[in-house]
C-alpha cells in the first residue's frame, strides 16, 4: 500500500532536536508478566546495550529508569506504566514497562493501546503466573503481535533441563505457535539465533531443528512460497519477511526469546530481534478504532501515514506534582507539532500544542513533532483525559478507541478526610487519583455521605492510600472494606403516579405510567420511550428518565443502586400551564418505586474467583476453609517447587478475614488474588439482615 512508504520532510527541526522518523522505523514493545519477572531491570539492560544510558541502575536500589516514584523505590515494584526509547542502526524503540502484581492491572493493561507487540516476560526460576496468562489473553483479545521472553536464564537455580521445561511449559500454557527464536547456548552465557542461522550450538534442542520449525511456521502463511520452499528445500530470510509479519499479525507464530537481564545475557540478540523482525507501525494490525456512537459504529482504520489528519490516542493520564498533567499519546494518524490547533474527541474548542515530549522514564525529551508509531506526551491541559482521541480535522470527532475491558473493582475502603475542611480537598485529590489509575473508582455513599474507593486488591487500596499522604499531605480515616452490594428485581410490574402540587403560585403536575422488567445479570439499565401520541411530551421523557435513576441509586431494599432493569414509560399526562421538568422528575421517580413494590427486588453481592498460590500440603485445609465461606472450588493446578494454584469461586462479603487464616494455614508462604466473576443473588438470611432497618427518604 502506497501510505506505508510516504513521509514527509516539510517540517524543519533545530539541531538539538530528533528527527521526525519515519513510520517503517519505528518499534513499539510492551513488557508485561508477573511481578518480579525481571521486566524493570529487563528495560535496563536494553537501554545499556544500546547507548541509551550509560549504566544500568537497579530495583533494590530504586535508580532504575522507569521505576522513579517514592513509591516505586521504597516498596521495589512498579506500580504503573513507564515508557522509555533507544536506537539501534536508525529504528527507534519505545518501551513500555508495566506492573505485574493483580493489584495494578488497571494499569498495564492501558499499554494495550499503545503497541504493535507485547512481550510476555517470564520467569525462568518460577511457573507461569496468572498475570503472564491473563495478559497474553488480553493481547490476544486486542489482536497485538505477541511474543514470550524468558529471562533469568542463568540463574544458578536453573539448567539445561528446567530451561527445556519453561519452553514446554510456555507451549502448552499459551500454544504449539510458541516458537523459539533464539536458544542458550555456552551454559546460557550467551544465545543462538535460530531464525537467521541454519544450524549451530545450543544447551538443549537443536538450532537446525528451531529453524526448521520457524520456517515451517511461517511458509504457511504464503502458498507461493510455500511452493518454492517445497520445491528448493530452502528459503532466505528475506523472502520470509513479509510472511514472518502475517504470522505474527494473525498469532500463527509467537517467537521465544531466552535472556538475562542481570548479566546482560542474550539482550543484544534481543534488540536484534526487536529491530529487525518485529512489526513497524504499517506491519501490524490497525488500532480498534471505531467512528460514531453505539451500536451504529463502524470500523475506522488509521493509516500510518505523516501527511494524513492528525489521529492520536491518549492511553494514560499522569498527575505531576511540578508538571502537572501529562498526558501520554500514541500517533497513529498524521503529525503532531507543537503550536499546532488539536481537538479533543468531539469537543468543538480547539488548543494549541504548547510542548511535545518524549519520556525516558521521568525525564522529559522536548521534540518538535512526533510522525505516525511515535510515543509522545502532552503537558498542562487539562482537558485531556484518558481514552480521548485528539486531531486536528473537524470530521474526526467522532473517532473512539474500543475500550478495553478492565477488570472489575471489587475491594472497598470508605475514608473520610480527617480534618473536616479538607474535605473538598479529598474530592479533588481522589478525582486526580482516578484519572491517573483506570482499575481505580470512587463512589458516594448515599447512606453514610462518605467517599468509597474501589481497586483490584488490598495492595491497589494500600498504595492508593500512602500516594494521597506522600504527594498531597491528605490524612484520611479509613473504614474496614465495604461490600459493593447491588439490587435488582425478578418480575415484572406496572407503576404509576401523579404527581401534583400547588403552591400558590404556579403549580407542578406531571403524570407517568411505566413498566419494568429484568434483564440479564449484568446488562446494566435501558429506558424505554413508548409514549405515543405527545402524552408526556418529548422535552419531559429526559426528566422521566432522570426520577427513574435517582430512584434506581437509593435503592428498593436496603438502600443499594439497582441494576439490570428495563424501564419503559408508555404513557403519562401534563398541563399546560403546570407541566414542569421537576414535576416529571418526581412523578418517574414515584412511579419507579410503586412498581418496585410488585416486582419482588433482591439483594445481589458480588461473587469474585479466588486464586490461591500455596504449599501442597495446605490445598485441603484451605479447601475447606473457601468452602465454610460459601465457596466452591473450581480445581488446582501443580505449580514448582512443591506448590500449587487453587481456584475457587466465593462472595467477597465472606473473605475478610482470608488472607490473615491463609498467612496461618501457611506459614506465610500462601498468596492470592481476587478477580471479579459475577453477581447472585444473597442468601434469604442475608437479605432480612441487610434490610433490616431501611427506610426510604420519601419525598412531597
Amino acid at each position: 500500500m502506497d501510505w506505508r512508504w510516504r513521509y514527509t520532510e516539510a517540517i524543519l527541526f533545530s539541531e538539538n532536536v530528533m528527527s521526525v522518523k519515519s513510520p517503517l522505523d519505528l518499534r513499539t514493545l510492551a513488557l508485561v508478566g508477573a511481578a518480579g519477572s525481571g521486566k524493570t531491570t529487563l528495560i535496563e539492560a536494553l537501554l545499556v546495550q544500546t547507548g541509551a544510558i550509560a549504566a544500568a541502575g537497579l530495583v533494590e536500589k530504586g535508580t532504575t529508569v522507569c521505576d522513579y516514584e517514592a513509591l516505586e523505590k521504597e516498596h521495589g515494584h512498579s506500580l504503573k506504566l513507564a515508557t522509555a526509547h533507544f536506537e539501534r542502526d536508525g529504528v527507534r524503540v519505545h518501551l513500555i514497562d508495566t506492573p505485574g502484581y493483580p493489584d495494578f492491572m488497571g494499569q498495564a493493561m492501558c499499554a494495550l493501546d499503545a503497541v504493535e507487540t507485547v512481550a510476555v516476560v517470564v520467569d525462568a526460576t518460577r511457573s507461569i503466573d496468572l498475570t503472564a496468562i491473563r495478559m497474553m489473553q488480553w493481547a490476544q483479545t486486542r489482536k497485538l503481535d505477541r511474543m514470550v521472553i524468558i529471562n533469568k536464564m542463568d540463574d544458578p537455580s536453573v539448567n539445561k533441563d528446567s530451561l527445556a521445561a519453561t519452553l514446554a511449559e510456555i507451549q502448552s500454557t499459551f500454544g504449539r505457535e510458541c516458537l523459539p527464536i533464539n536458544l542458550p547456548t555456552a551454559g546460557a552465557s550467551q544465545v543462538t539465533d535460530c531464525f537467521f542461522n541454519l544450524g549451530g550450538e545450543a544447551d538443549f534442542s537443536s538450532v537446525a531443528e528451531a529453524h526448521q520449525a520457524l520456517v515451517d511456521q511461517v511458509v504457511e502463511m504464503d502458498e507461493a512460497l510455500m511452493a518454492v520452499y517445497l520445491d528448493q528445500g530452502t528459503v532466505t530470510p528475506e523472502q520470509l519477511h513479509a510472511p514472518l509479519e502475517q504470522a505474527l499479525r494473525e498469532g500463527h507464530l509467537v517467537p521465544v526469546c531466552f535472556t538475562s537481564a542481570r548479566s546482560g545475557a542474550g539482550v543484544g540478540a534481543l534488540v536484534e530481534v526487536i529491530t529487525r523482525l518485529l512489526p513497524n507501525p504499517t506491519e501490524g494490525n490497525p488500532p480498534r478504532f471505531v467512528r460514531g456512537e453505539g451500536e451504529a459504529a463502524q470500523p475506522f482504520t488509521a493509516m500510518a501515514d505523516p501527511a494524513r489528519h492528525a489521529l492520536a490516542h491518549c492511553f494514560k493520564v499522569e498527575i505531576d506534582p511540578y508538571v502537572g498533567k501529562i498526558a501520554l499519546l500514541r500517533v497513529y494518524q498524521g503529525t503532531l507539532v507543537v503550536h499546532d490547533q488539536l481537538f479533543i474527541g468531539e469537543g468543538r474548542r480547539s488548543f494549541k500544542v504548547g510542548h511535545l515530549y518524549r519520556l525516558q522514564g521521568k525525564q522529559l525529551i522536548p521534540v518538535e513533532a512526533c510522525g505516525p508509531g511515535e510515543i509522545c506526551a502532552i503537558s498542562k491541559i487539562d482537558d485531556i483525559h484518558f481514552d480521548d482521541v485528539l486531531h486536528n480535522a473537524a470530521e474526526d470527532d467522532h473517532i473512539h478507541m474500543r475500550p478495553l475491558d478492565f477488570p472489575h473493582a471489587v475491594f472497598g475502603l470508605a475514608l473520610r478526610a480527617r480534618k473536616q475542611s479538607e474535605a473538598q480537598k479529598l474530592a479533588d485529590v481522589l478525582h486526580r487519583l482516578c484519572e491517573a489509575d483506570p482499575g481505580l473508582h470512587v463512589e458516594h455513599d448515599v447512606q453514610t455521605h462518605e467517599a468509597v474507593i474501589r481497586g483490584l486488591g488490598e495492595m491497589h487500596l494500600k498504595r492508593v492510600l500512602e500516594k494521597m499522604y506522600a504527594q498531597f499531605k491528605l490524612e484520611v480515616d479509613i473504614h474496614p472494606p465495604s461490600i459493593p452490594y447491588r439490587e435488582t428485581l425478578t418480575q415484572s410490574s406496572e407503576g404509576h403516579c401523579r404527581h401534583k402540587k400547588q403552591t400558590g403560585g404556579a403549580g407542578q403536575f406531571g403524570e407517568v405510567y411505566l413498566r419494568v422488567e429484568p434483564l440479564e445479570r449484568g446488562a446494566g439499565f435501558e429506558f424505554v420511550d413508548a409514549v405515543k401520541g405527545g402524552a408526556i411530551p418529548g422535552t419531559f421523557i429526559p426528566a422521566v428518565e432522570k426520577g427513574v435513576r435517582m430512584a434506581m441509586a437509593e435503592g428498593a431494599v436496603a438502600g443499594f443502586p439497582l441494576q439490570d432493569v428495563r424501564v419503559t414509560v408508555y404513557d403519562g399526562k401534563t398541563h399546560p400551564v403546570d407541566g414542569k421538568e421537576i414535576a416529571f422528575v418526581m412523578a418517574g421517580k414515584k412511579a419507579f418505586w410503586e412498581a418496585m413494590a410488585g416486582a419482588r427486588p433482591v439483594i445481589l453481592e458480588p461473587f469474585v474467583q479466588v486464586e490461591v498460590s500455596l504449599p501442597n500440603a495446605c490445598i485441603g485445609d484451605i479447601g475447606a476453609e473457601i468452602s465454610s465461606r460459601r465457596g466452591q472450588i473450581l480445581g488446582t493446578q501443580p505449580s514448582r517447587g512443591g506448590m500449587s494454584v487453587l481456584t475457587g469461586l466465593a462472595p467477597l462479603a465472606e473473605l475478610e478475614s482470608f488472607q490473615a487464616r491463609l498467612k496461618a494455614v501457611t506459614s506465610g508462604q500462601g498468596g492470592y488474588s481476587l478477580t471479579f466473576s459475577h453477581y447472585d443473588p444473597v442468601p434469604p438470611q442475608v437479605q432480612q439482615q441487610l434490610s433490616a432497618g431501611f427506610k426510604r427518604h420519601e419525598e412531597d
